[in-house]
């Protein structure tokens, strides 16, 4: 499959390309206009990556001009700038998507895989009537297991709640791998072979929320140009994942503690309910409990999504894991990177535990990557640490 970067940042284009050369995409990158409506024809794109600020005209523009004359061609634009304004634009111009810069990699495969399913099952209904059709979806869930006795009793837990259908709340400061526990729930579930559908509430939109969650059908409000798919509708016989369920606002939830009871949605503009067969599992790094007092979370919905409840802990809670998390990210750089790193010396490990990383594993993650990034040896080295740090 072709896609095409439209980017005057060389350097985030550069990176995009080689992460998605690696998940088996054909990429090309343009720095301007100009070169892009060449590519269009030269490379013959399924899907645009595009960025709305660009030096010769801008991306709505290009977008507007490719959709007259290329409308087969799927957008996602990309913007600096996270406003409700630019967001209906580009989707009424015709674009599948917007994501925020700066740029998550899984967050951008997740859109491009949905904008081409989509893509993929229009063309089939152009050839022959729909069909159900059920594929087992190899799975890309990779994580290491930490040894302390934190991590041991959140694990004897995910085991304990997996196989069930409760609804669960994981706890955790930010950057404890919370999404990675709500993987491993779902992975033990009898829904594995399922989607598992990842939600970040935090950075959700409050005026498109409702068609994030429920989908739309065209012509529902200005920009919903063609019909959309929610979040339970792909989660749907899965795992929809709710991070930062505190951040919604009172009127979404007060909507997903109905679809919640009744199991059914209705898509924006839709008069038509759609049943819905799909487990919660929901995560924060605040106090719920707190926010349902202060009135700034529904009570009853906390109780709906807190049948089964697992506190992640720090890092910091756990240095005697750190060894083997920082190797884990090591081996993952290494791919990523086409490096070959071998190890850490001693004293660099004992740096790595003696720092409290108020980040977490996230944090962790980020450093060892930037020492693959920098080792020019096959051992990274104390001295190597102290300049990223």
């Amino acid at each position: 499959m072709n896609i095409l970067i439209l980017d005057d940042d060389v350097t985030l284009s550069l990176m995009l390309k080689t992460w998605l050369t690696k998940k088996d995409f054909n990429v090309q990158t343009a720095s301007d206009v100009t070169a892009a409506k060449k590519e269009l024809v030269l490379f013959n794109p399924a899907l645009v990556i595009s960025d709305l600020r660009l030096p010769d005209d801008s991306g709505i523009s290009f977008l507007k001009w490719a959709k007259a004359n290329y409308p087969e061609v799927i957008f996602i634009m990309m913007t600096s700038y996270a406003d409700i304004q630019t967001a209906v634009e580009a989707i009424r111009s015709g674009a599948y998507d917007y994501v925020n810069k700066p740029i998550h990699p899984d967050s951008l495969l997740k859109k491009i895989q949905a904008a081409l399913a989509v893509s993929q099952q229009e063309s089939a209904k152009e050839i022959k009537p729909r069909e159900t059709v059920k594929v087992k979806k190899e799975p890309e869930f990779k994580f290491v297991m930490g040894e302390c006795a934190a991590n041991k009793q959140v694990y004897e837990l995910v085991n304990l709640v997996g196989p069930t259908s409760l609804s669960v709340l994981i706890e955790g400061e930010s950057g404890v791998g919370k999404e990675h526990i709500a993987r491993m729930i779902h992975e033990s579930s009898k829904r594995a072979d399922g989607p598992f559908i990842p939600v970040d509430c935090g950075v959700m939109n409050k005026e498109l929320s409702a068609s994030e969650f429920f989908g739309h059908v065209k012509g529902s409000f200005t920009g919903a140009i063609n019909n959309k798919k929610g979040h339970f509708e792909e989660a749907n016989y899965g795992t929809l994942f709710l991070d930062e369920i505190g951040n919604l606002s009172l009127d979404i939830q007060m909507q997903l503690l109905r679809v919640l009871q009744e199991k059914k949605i209705k898509p924006v503009g839709s008069s038509k309910e759609i049943a819905i067969n799909v487990r919660i599992i929901s995560a924060t790094n605040e106090n719920l409990k707190k926010a349902v007092e202060s009135g700034r979370f529904r009570r009853d919905l906390f109780h709906r999504i807190n049948e089964f409840q697992i506190l992640v802990p720090s890092l910091k809670e756990c240095k005697e894991d750190i060894p083997a998390y920082a190797m884990h990210f090591l081996q993952q750089a290494n791919q990523e990177m086409d490096k070959q790193i071998t190890e850490f010396d001693h004293k660099t490990l004992q740096q790595l535990k003696n720092y409290d990383w108020p980040g977490n594993i996230r944090e962790l993650r980020n450093t060892v990557f930037r020492l693959v990034l920098m080792a020019t040896t096959t051992t990274i080295t104390s001295d190597l640490l102290s300049k990223i740090k």
